[in-house]
């Protein structure tokens, strides 16, 4: 019976008069409790019902028979207490390694592509002291042909003395050098770099900024405490194979460093950078023995678009490029004695100078059409003979006025050089080494040479060409190869010979004898570390001339530097 029934009931026995009104109230209070409890009852019970059928359903689960796993499962049964430590650790540190790549577990963190960028660099204060010995020949015989060759075609009928060089006069300089550069890491074998310099002028063979000194013609820096140049000494891209020190290959793209092995300055200034194209392969032959290939195309000169500007009809290009390759090996002997050698050819493609077609300048703006052949930049030392075939007429006075002249080399250049170093290791953490380097000039032709040359002629610069083709160095140094705290130290002594046209004096050191080729003579160094980063150096060059007229130049030199 319902509550609703119930308590009809009891209101119509109360109308007829059975029950009083207060007992009605009280049974149907009473009615009414009795379906509270009921209803409580009722859901109880389906509780309990149902929790008892989800049991007997997941029993029935449980009983089923497991279908066999397929070749992708591997059902575990139990893990271990310790293999869940491991499991967690490691989701933790990919968590974490992703939040490292992505910077935002770290927002103020720098990014991750500045850690692939290396800033270094150097700083360095010297004392140049230019020695020239009594007895050297000043009696106009050293011309200086980079400043002929720079500026207007000297007229060699005129009144006024050729440019020349310093031969008698004793010059101090205070020098100074600062380089920054920055190596890039592109990932996946590819790098980048650049560098820049200061340097007095754009020399190719010198970053040095002589204290207080003005650049190049038409430079209005330097001097006065005004401010000094900064140029782009290196810009490269480069990719390399392999991480194998001993195999693999190497392409260079831009302005680098030499990539020529070398033990000397003889052919090379430190300084100098080459640009064009670069490779460099190496290939471990057996243990402790590897060889290597190095080689490249670089341009020298370009002819300028417009070249001549004061003429309609323009002449063909004079492009100068360097083609080289060399090889070698180093290997171990025993284990205590390290060596290396190689083998090089340089050809130098339009170098040499080369008389030009007939013609008659009227003044020092006509072009010659040889005049590109000229060295817009030579040291000395280099053998030079006149570039333009001019005409006698009577504009000129058959030959006695009007004789606007440029020089260029007077003889090819294809160098073989050969280099070795063999490095004794039986005192370490010292080291000695042997160094030697022999240059010869394929191209050198003495006869040819003598019927043009201007210069290197013997008897006081009026007898016959003196010069030579061959250039030699050997060397001894002893001490760390590597400074790596303060006291290491390091001594050299060396000696060289360096014939007129065995290498272009462009390119060779340019301290010995006061830069350039024709000089003999040996070096003596030092240099000692103030820490890890700063040290200092002395050096001693004396140089004779090889062949012609005398000069004998002395160099000292003291530096102190830093890197970082």
């Amino acid at each position: 019976m319902s509550e609703n029934v119930t308590i009809n009931l009891i209101n119509r026995l109360v109308q007829r008069g059975a029950l009083t009104q207060q007992d009605a109230a009280d049974l149907i209070k009473l009615a009414e409790a009795d379906a509270q409890m009921a209803r409580s009852q009722a859901q109880t019970l389906a509780e309990t019902q149902a929790a008892v059928a989800s049991q007997m359903q997941q029993a029935a689960v449980a009983s089923a028979p497991v279908p066999p796993a397929t070749e992708d499962e591997y059902r575990v049964t139990y893990v271990p207490e310790t293999v869940k430590d491991q499991i967690r650790d490691q989701l933790k540190d990919e968590v974490l390694a992703q939040a490292r790549r992505e910077n935002w577990a770290a927002p103020n963190e720098i990014p991750e592509w500045t850690r692939r960028i290396k800033i270094f660099g150097d700083l360095r204060s010297q004392y140049q002291g230019f020695t020239f010995p009594t007895g050297n020949d000043v009696s106009g015989v050293f011309p200086n042909f980079v400043a002929i060759n720079s500026g207007a075609p000297f007229d060699t009928t005129g009144a006024v003395l050729a440019p020349q060089l310093n031969v008698n006069q004793n010059r101090n300089r205070m020098l100074m050098r600062a380089r920054i550069g920055f190596d890039i890491d592109l990932e996946d074998g590819f790098t980048a770099g650049f560098r820049m310099a200061s340097g007095q002028t754009n020399s190719p063979v010198s970053t040095n900024q002589a204290v207080g000194a003005v650049g190049g013609a038409g430079s209005n820096q330097g001097g006065n405490f005004s401010k000094y140049n900064l140029w782009l000494d290196r810009a490269f891209i480069k990719y390399q194979n392999s991480t194998d020190a001993n195999n693999g290959f190497s392409i260079l793209v831009g302005r680098f460093d030499n990539p020529f092995f070398t033990v000397s300055e003889l052919q090379w200034d430190e300084d100098v950078g080459f640009d064009g194209v670069a490779f460099k392969g190496r290939y471990e032959v057996s243990t402790g023995m590897t060889a290597f290939l190095n080689g490249g195309l670089f341009p020298i000169f370009n002819t300028d678009l417009n070249f001549p500007d004061n003429s309609a009809a323009k002449i063909s290009s004079t492009d100068k490029y360097l083609y080289a390759a060399q090889v070698g090996v180093e290997f171990k002997p025993t284990k205590k004695i390290e060596a290396k050698f190689g083998a090089a050819y340089y050809y130098f493609q339009n170098v040499s100078g080369k008389l030009s077609n007939p013609f008659v300048p009227l003044n020092a703006t006509d072009a010659g059409s040889t005049d590109n052949r000229r060295p817009l930049f030579a040291q000395k030392g280099n053998t030079y003979m006149p570039l333009r075939n001019i005409t006698p007429t009577a504009l000129n006075g058959f030959g006695t006025t009007n004789q606007f002249q440029y020089y260029g080399l007077a003889t090819g250049f294809q160098n073989l050089a050969l280099n070795g170093r063999i490095d004794f290791n039986h005192y370490e953490p010292m080291q000695i080494s042997l160094v030697g380097e022999y240059v010869k000039n394929l191209a050198f032709n003495k006869a040819a040479i003598n019927s043009v040359a201007v210069n290197n002629r013997s008897g006081g610069g009026l007898g016959a060409f003196a010069g030579s083709d061959t250039a030699w160095y050997l060397g001894i140094t002893t001490g760390k190869p590597v400074f790596e705290k303060r006291g290491d130290w390091t001594t050299s002594l060396s000696y060289r010979y360096l014939g007129s046209d065995a290498v272009m004096d462009a390119f060779t050191d340019s301290n010995f004898g006061g830069g350039g080729t024709n000089m003999k003579g040996y070096t003596l160094s030092a240099a000692m570390a103030l820490s890890r980063s700063a040290r200092v150096g002395v050096s001693w060059m004396s140089a004779t001339q090889a062949a012609g007229p005398t000069l004998n130049a002395d160099v000292f030199m003291f530096d102190l530097s830093v890197r970082f």
